[in-house]
């Protein structure tokens, strides 16, 4: 296709998607006003299914597919990262250097790690029933580990940190999502489809699959986001450039423990 011939192509598509957003925009209720039709009927929906948090609700059951993409982006960006800071030829790895740590830095972040974890996990394990759910609980449990970071140094964090079982928690965790989807199709219904027993309302085992579903995203977001740190961090602090390369090395970019 010729430059003048795409350039139409997209003005075209503009001027629809335009119309669209406009027209969607008129239809909108007024801001600020007492009727709101949509969240009426989300929160109707999530009652119906025994879903007392009505945001998780909507993520996984009401619109559950749009959230496997959302998921999918994740993943897919965590591989990305692994292979474009995978160690190159040339490049090498040195162990991280020892770092000095304040005694009050080590013992608050001694003190928060385990707190940070069990929020994280409370946060995911209760998110069909209180706000929050699986995208932040496992954000805040990758983050509960990296506070090891702060309070000792990177070759503390990478002794309680091999990233064998994260990687694989993380393709668990969007294999999981997956295969929930497929087996509400061989149960006979459309994908991911709230099949499963609803439960008592306001109990960790209510929601149906909403609950197999929360739990998937926040292994894959806990362990992606791990390892996708990980990768970040492996690069600015142990694996230096080949000779001759004038990049930043680890010692450059981090101090060795990259708190010191």
């Amino acid at each position: 296709m010729t430059r003048r011939g795409r350039l139409v192509l997209f003005l075209a598509a503009a001027a629809v998607v335009a119309v669209l957003l406009v027209a969607a925009f008129l239809g909108l209720p007024q801001f600020g006003g007492s009727h709101h039709p949509y969240g009426d009927r989300a929160v109707r929906a999530a009652f119906a299914h025994h879903t007392a948090n009505a945001v998780a609700a909507v993520n996984f059951d009401q619109r559950a597919f749009d959230t496997l993409g959302e998921e999918s982006i994740l993943f897919a960006a965590v591989l990305g990262a692994m292979v474009l800071l995978r160690q190159t030829t040339g490049e090498r790895r040195r162990p991280p250097r020892r770092a000095r740590v304040s005694p009050p830095i080590r013992r608050l972040g001694m003190v928060m790690l385990p707190v940070a974890l069990l929020v994280g996990l409370y946060v995911v394990a209760h998110g069909q029933i209180t706000p929050g759910g699986g995208f932040q609980g496992g954000v805040v449990v990758a983050t509960a580990l990296h506070l090891l970071y702060v309070a000792a140094d990177y070759g503390a964090l990478e002794r309680i940190r091999p990233l064998s079982p994260y990687e694989i928690g993380d393709a668990a965790g969007e294999a999981a999502y997956v295969v929930t989807g497929i087996s509400t199709v061989l149960a006979g219904s459309a994908f991911l489809t709230n099949v499963l027993p609803l439960g008592t309302f306001g109990t960790l085992t209510s929601g149906g699959t909403v609950v197999l579903l929360n739990a998937a995203v926040g292994m894959e977001v806990a362990c992606g986001v791990v390892v996708l740190l990980a990768s970040f961090l492996d690069q600015a602090v142990e694996i230096e450039a080949p000779p001759g390369n004038n990049g930043a090395g680890p010692a450059e970019a981090a101090g060795g423990g990259g708190n010191a």
